[in-house]
């Protein structure tokens, strides 16, 4: 694997301190205060929660359980592989012996669930794998949570299980599930699934949803990776309709440390929204990226939109500020510049990822709008 420019400062300069004193050289320490079961922790949020939390809580044990799908890649986590601390582990969700294995031989007590089929468009395409992933793999989860007594179950969700938003109004979490897409649709049904388990059994839970996500690591299907990836490479920029899609926009980081303070903090049966305070339609931010990378708006090509394309979603996340004092740390400016500063170092990692299949993928999403 390639070794990573992985941008010390976002994470209180702590990340790849292997020098023979850090987590990744020390003996384990058996007196772990946390030994939590991180699923899709290769993808891009669940990689950028496991790097946080080996650098910022080595007592914590984490074993990370990832099916390596396309969006799932272990040059994400390359220099946290050798920490005794972190265990790897290539399997389905959906495997339920496999996960009770894990659970049992690693004494786990906690599941964080990141592991998700997750992009909208692939969704239309291919709903049922969003059924089996998203769904079933839930559920197999949640059987596994109830059967063993774990201590909590945080389940990853998104703020589009609420559908779409006029021009006026925020979704809280009183906003009734209303979903637009096959991907959305899958989301809120596992979301109903956890309820269910805690409701049924009293499995102890959290459910998280989330604003759009931003960040180093970012797999580029999604609009910003995308964007610049493309931009750096002079293609035109694929824009869905008018681009006036408006989406509210949350740093990575502010995300998972959010999601550790609810583990540590958060009464179980509480549902959280959590957002960035940062709407942007698609155009103000492709207007950033061009004008950061010194490129012309004629990149920009809009194309015909996609089926049920949700105008726009706005997160109220009163709740999770007043509860847990939380406070998106980071803002669109500063993170935009941080996430494009991490592609511009890392286009071998960009590369890496778009060679093979992704171009197949690109052609069959673009080519013909």
């Amino acid at each position: 694997m390639s070794r990573l420019n992985i941008g010390r400062d976002h994470w209180n300069g702590s990340w790849g301190n292997c020098d023979g004193t850090s987590p990744c050289r020390r003996q384990l320490n058996e007196t772990i205060m946390k030994r939590i079961l991180v699923t899709g922790g290769a993808g891009f949020i669940g990689s950028n929660f496991v790097r946080m939390v080996l650098s910022e809580h080595p007592d914590c044990f984490i074993v990370n359980l990832d099916k390596l799908t396309y969006a799932g890649n272990l040059e994400n986590l390359a220099e946290f592989l050798e920490y005794q601390n972190h265990k790897f582990v290539k399997g389905d969700i959906c495997d339920g012996t496999l996960v009770e294995k894990i659970v049992d031989e690693y004494r786990i007590d906690s599941i964080i669930n990141f592991a998700a089929e997750s992009h909208v468009d692939r969704s239309i395409t291919e709903p049922k794998i969003f059924v089996e992933t998203n769904i079933t793999g839930t559920l197999t989860l949640l059987e596994v949570a109830r059967d063993k007594n774990l201590e909590r179950f945080i389940q990853i969700s998104t703020d589009e299980v609420y559908g779409a938003l006029g021009p006026e109004g925020k979704f809280t979490e009183q906003t009734p599930l209303s979903p637009n897409s096959p991907y959305s649709a899958s989301k809120a049904a596992a979301d109903h699934l956890v309820r269910a388990f805690g409701h049924t059994w009293g499995v102890k839970y959290n459910i998280t949803r989330c604003s759009n996500n931003y960040g180093e690591y970012q797999f580029p299907e999604k609009m910003i990776p995308l964007m610049i990836n493309n931009a750096l490479n002079d293609k035109e920029l694929p824009v869905y309709g008018d681009g006036l899609y408006v989406r509210d926009w949350l740093y990575v980081y502010d995300h998972c440390a959010v999601i550790w303070q609810i583990l540590q903090k958060a009464p179980p049966g509480e549902i959280y929204n959590i957002g960035g305070c940062n709407e942007k339609t698609n155009l103000e931010v492709i207007d950033v990226i061009l004008n950061r990378l010194g490129k012309p708006k004629s990149l920009i090509k809009h194309v015909t939109d996609r089926p049920g394309h949700d105008r726009r979603y706005a997160i109220d996340a009163s709740k999770i500020i007043s509860e847990l004092n939380w406070r998106p740390s980071v803002g669109f400016e500063e993170g935009i510049n941080k996430t494009i500063d991490w592609y511009l170092q890392n286009q071998d990692w960009l590369g890496n990822v778009v060679s093979g299949d992704y171009q197949k993928y690109y052609e069959s999403m673009y080519g013909n709008r």
